[in-house]
């Protein structure tokens, strides 16, 4: 049977207008009428880029926020958003950059293991250096709100793009953002568990070679065969999130005991060691739970 193209084409317009009507009233547009670019980051089921339980408004600016559909996220109600931690929305690699007083300022760009993106711009502190990556968990936190950069008050602006770079629709905690709409939305995020893991702190190229539980946490041994070099980190089970007593140590036979303590959120470390043939001394505590290996691993 021929298709009349003039007929499809109006079925085809009606859809959109209909769609975008639906959208600037603020509804949930069904699955099948999204577009393709926005079902492509909604699988990974982003959270919000904010601690558990903080609820802040995700702001879809319309008329010259730019890029169009990207979220400004700004205080709510008692939460004020300035100083926030900032975490990563789904897991990936971050990237660090700094366009100083321009433009985004400081901000991150995490790559998802789909191809799409996340961006956090205008931030005060970042937990790495401009240039620099890692590792992340959804959760992990990658620094802290502010307003660097083209801002003139403090906020977070966020964005999700397809693998091809396009910005797309945001959803975050199941709450869908589109253009012209304003919602407040709580964090479900890092709820639950450490977001970091012992293979992030320590950096790429780090296995686990042996670990041990004190009350409160587990201390890792890492080891990176390609380099030689020994990691000791202490990962806190418990009072994640707020500043408490934690440490770990690592000494190489024959040299200093190297330590890193103080009253940390998620975790004390990392404390490296070259010592590729040589035994080490390793151990941890969290509060006043602690743990010291003998001399091992000396191979």
């Amino acid at each position: 049977m021929r298709t009349d193209g003039r007929a499809t084409g109006l079925r085809t317009m009606m859809l959109l207008v209909a769609t975008l009507a639906l959208a600037m009233a603020g509804a949930t547009i069904p699955a099948a009428a999204a577009s393709a670019q926005d079902v492509s980051t909604q699988a990974l089921n982003h959270k919000s880029p904010f601690d558990c339980g903080k609820t802040f408004y995700a702001n879809n600016w319309t008329g010259g926020h730019n890029p169009s559909n990207s979220i400004d996220w700004q205080s709510h109600g008692g939460d004020a958003v300035n100083g926030e931690r900032v975490r990563a929305t789904a897991a990936g690699t971050a990237y660090f950059y700094n366009e100083g007083a321009t433009s985004y300022g400081r901000w991150v760009q995490i790559v998802h293991s789909d191809g799409t993106r996340t961006r956090y711009a205008h931030l005060a502190t970042q937990v790495r250096s401009p240039g620099s990556s890692m590792a992340v968990s959804q959760g992990t936190v990658i620094g802290t709100v502010g307003s660097t950069g083209n801002s003139s008050a403090p906020h977070l602006h966020y964005e999700q793009r397809n693998g091809s770079g396009a910005v797309v629709t945001p959803v975050v905690d199941g709450v869908r953002v589109p253009l012209g709409t304003k919602k407040a939305v709580t964090s479900s995020n890092a709820c639950g568990g450490n977001p970091y893991t012992p293979k992030e702190v320590c950096g790429s190229g780090f296995s686990t070679i042996n670990s041990h539980a004190v009350s409160g946490g587990r201390v890792y041994l890492m080891y990176n065969g390609s380099t030689g070099y020994n990691c000791v980190v202490t990962i806190k089970t418990t009072k994640i999130g707020t500043p408490s007593p934690v440490s770990a140590s690592l000494q190489k036979q024959g040299g200093t005991m190297g330590t890193d303590s103080g009253n940390f959120s998620y975790y004390a470390g990392p404390v490296k060691r070259h010592a590729p043939g040589t035994c080490i001394r390793w151990g941890g505590s969290v509060g006043s739970s602690s743990w010291t290996s003998g001399w091992s691993h000396c191979g």
